[in-house]
Order: structure tokens, then sequence, then C-alpha cells
């Protein structure tokens, strides 16, 4: 017997899912709450419902608002491939592809996002419920959120599609919420993949969030919730991964890779534990705690900083210099164990011109303990030649960009030690334990105020 408490968008009386999707989920969910209004009947109460949507491509003009609890909107496919690519590759070598478009179960959002708002007007699902209690268990799974284009940022470099920029957002949460889940998704070419206010028991797991301004924004403040497993990369301008005012965040076997201008940012975060990922960036600040951040740990990740080997890209940035630090720390009582942490770039791309890049940077704080991290600081022996017929040649490539990225990751055999601080320790900076991280030149410090070992050198 179906369930009356599960909907096909392409089966459903009100709507042409393939023209608006978000009228057609509207309607449904007013259709589930009309159905079920009774909250404690023999035990029984407002079970939600499921709303189903098969592979295909639908448009999105109304926004989709959510207000009940337990409703699962799932897909059969997140469909996610590279726009970024896509936009960056000729139409004569796109003649050639065998698909230009995101695909699965994929919403097009076509929002007209409101000038100066922080994403929720462009939100393709917006969820907000005020009163006891918090809306609770609503999930999003397996199919793709796609923005379409980006638009210029009145920079003046006439590059639309990579400003990152459009004001629209994939999931916007905007109430407290208990045990959320976004599983399985695809999220792409947005200014805001998913953005949530203060959560508690939120699980995002097993998505590709990629290609977007910023992907995941954890908001006002929250607790007991987990980034997990998931394929994430922001643009030059915005977060991979933020947090603000949290408690007890868990973010492990995450693979961030770039362009994001961070691939985590902590403001305010505290007895959170950052493990077992790998980090890539083009920029300095890759791991950034601000605003009194306490307790944390951060251990067992693979942190890799390298210059952009894309031409297309190489002329955007995150604006810091390599003095700024690939880990950043204000706050106390920090954890910073068994890292491995490389830099590897050629020398005339460290900013400014001459500058020692830093990797670990203490900027204020106590207590932070820095132990036992192996880090690996490289220049390639004799320049990548990036002359005009060689980017050429890379952007004719039908591999292009994966060909750039995965030769830059590979390239091992030209590499030259590079100088570098292990650790910058501020003087604001006091009573932190720095131990093998470094050689007594290495590391920068006052060691009146603060414990340092030394990495023993070799003949010394």
């Amino acid at each position: 017997m179906a369930s009356k408490n599960y909907y096909d968008v392409t089966e459903w009386k009100v709507g042409n899912p393939y023209e608006d999707i978000g009228e057609v989920i509207n309607s449904i969910i007013a259709d589930i709450k009309s159905r079920q209004t009774e909250k404690d009947r023999n035990e029984e109460g407002k079970p939600g419902a499921v709303i189903y949507i098969p592979s295909g491509d639908y448009h999105l003009r109304t926004q989709v608002i959510i207000d009940i609890s337990y409703l699962k909107i799932m897909g059969s496919g997140h469909g996610f491939t590279s726009s970024s690519i896509r936009f960056n590759t000729s139409e004569s070598d796109l003649s050639r592809w065998h698909e230009v478009w995101p695909g699965g179960s994929r919403v097009l959002v076509e929002l007209k996002p409101e000038d100066g708002d922080d994403g929720g007007s462009g939100a393709a699902f917006y969820v907000k419920r005020s009163g006891d209690p918090r809306i609770s268990s609503v999930e999003f799974e397996n199919f793709c959120i796609d923005g379409l284009h980006f638009v210029d940022d009145g920079s003046g470099n006439h590059d639309p599609e990579n400003t990152y920029m459009n004001g629209k957002t994939g999931i916007y949460i905007a109430s407290a919420q208990d045990s959320f889940r976004i599983t399985g998704m695809g999220i792409i070419y947005l200014e805001h993949g998913v953005v949530s206010y203060n959560a508690d028991a939120m699980s995002i797991h097993d998505n590709f969030i990629a290609e977007c301004g910023n992907c995941i924004e954890l908001r006002g403040s929250g607790q007991a919730s987990k980034i997990t497993d998931n394929l994430i990369g922001a643009g030059y301008n915005g977060y991979s991964i933020y947090a603000q005012n949290f408690g007890g965040l868990l973010i492990t076997s995450n693979n961030v890779f770039p362009r994001g201008t961070s691939s985590v940012h902590f403001d305010g975060v505290v007895r959170s534990s950052v493990t077992g990922n790998r980090f890539h960036s083009f920029y300095p600040g890759m791991l950034v705690m601000t605003g009194n951040c306490s307790e944390n740990l951060v251990s067992s990740n693979h942190f890799l900083r390298d210059h952009e080997p894309w031409p297309p890209m190489q002329g955007y940035d995150n604006g810091l210099d390599d003095r700024y630090g690939l880990i950043r720390i204000s706050g106390n009582y920090n954890s910073v164990i068994a890292n491995h942490i490389s830099e590897t770039i050629d020398t005339q791309y460290i900013k400014p011109t001459g500058t020692v890049p830093v990797i670990i940077h203490v900027v204020a704080g106590k207590g932070n303990y820095i132990a036992n991290n192996h880090i690996v600081t490289t220049t390639e022996s004799k320049e990548t030649d990036y002359s005009v017929e060689t980017q050429t040649a890379m952007l004719q490539d039908e591999d292009a960009c994966f060909s750039a990225q995965v030769g830059a990751l590979l390239t091992i055999d030209r590499l030259k030690a590079l100088d570098a601080v292990a650790v910058l320790v501020e003087k604001e900076a006091m009573q932190n334990v720095v131990l093998d991280c470094g050689s007594e030149s290495q590391v920068v410090m006052d060691r009146t105020v603060n414990v340092f070992r030394a990495i023993p050198e070799i003949g010394l």
C-alpha cells in the first residue's frame, strides 16, 4: 500500500516541477501540514514525509519554504561535474564534450536575490520556524543544487564566471534546529552552499560541495555537530568550512581542496576537533582561529600549500601574504599535534618578495600546545615554465585543469629545501609549548615566557 507521506514531484497535482519545482514542493508541504494536524493521539504525532525528486532537470523559480519537522527531500544522484572547468573551456572544445552541465536529480536555481542580504533571499531551500520545540530532523539527500552562473563583481576583470558571486544559496537554515542531515548532495556554483544558524547535532556527511563562493557556514552558535567525509572546495574569496561560536564540532575525514580563502576558519570555537583531514590550498591562511578559540584539537591532518597551476585562475588569490601563516592561532589551550604540513612553492610566488614564509603562527593566547608536527618546506630547483606557449598548450588540453593540478601534486623530483619559519609565536602570546616542530633557527619565540624544544640538527 502506497504511503500518503511519500510524494514524487513529477506526480503531484499542482504545478510543473520542470518549470518551477519550488512551487511544487511548497504545495506538497502545504498538503502535509493540512493532513498532519494532530500532535498527540494514541502516542502518535506528525510523522513528516518524504519528497522524491527523480533524475532530471528542475528549474526553481520559487523559493522552497520549510517550516515542518521530519521532512526528507531526496533524489537519485548528486550529479556533480565541474562548471568551473566548463566555463574556462573554449566553445570549440566544448563541442566535443560528452556533457556540459551537472546531472542527476538537478535543481536549477533561478531566483533573483535581493541586494545586500546574506544569502537568504537567494536560497533555494529556506528553513525557518519559531516557537518550541526547535524544528528537527529535516534531511536533504542525494540531489544536486546548481546556481548555474556567477555574475560580474564590478572589479573590472570582466570575468563573471570566475567571481564566485551571484547571491544564491543552496540550503539556508535561519532558525535554531536539531538533528538535521545533509547527505550525498552535489552543491555547485552558488555564492553560499550551506548556511546554518544555531545548529545542534547537525550532520553534514558525504557531500560534494565545491565551486561555491562559500561551502559550509555554521553561523550564530551551535554544538555537537559534525562535518565528515565531504569533498569541499570554495572560491578564493570565501570559506570552505566556517564555524562561529561553536562547541563540540567534529571535522574529520574531509578532502578540502582549493580555492577557498581558508580550508577551515574558526571564530570563537571551543572544544572541537579537526582530525584526519586532507587540506590543500593555493594560499596562506589554511586553518585560522580567531575570536579567542580555546581547547581545540588539530591532529593527524595533512596540509599542502602550493601555487595555482591552472592558467585561468592564476590571477586570483585570497590577498594574504606569506607572513600570515598556514595555520594561524589566536586563542588559548589549543593543541596542534602530529600534523604533516607541506609547503612547496617557487620563490617568485612568495609575497612580499624576499619574505620567509611562516607555517604555524601563534598570534595571541596562552597554553597552546604545538608538538610533533612534521613540516616540509620546498621549492623547485628549476622554475616551472609558465611561458605563453606552455599556458596555451595547457588550455588546449582536453583535461587541462586536471592535468595541471595532478602534475603539480606529483612533482617531487626537482624539489630542494625552502627556508621557512616553522613556528612563530608573537610577543603577545605567552606560556605556550612548542616541541619538536623545528630546529633552533626555524622557531621564533620568546623562550623566557614560552616552552621550546628543538628538533636536533645533524652534526650539531
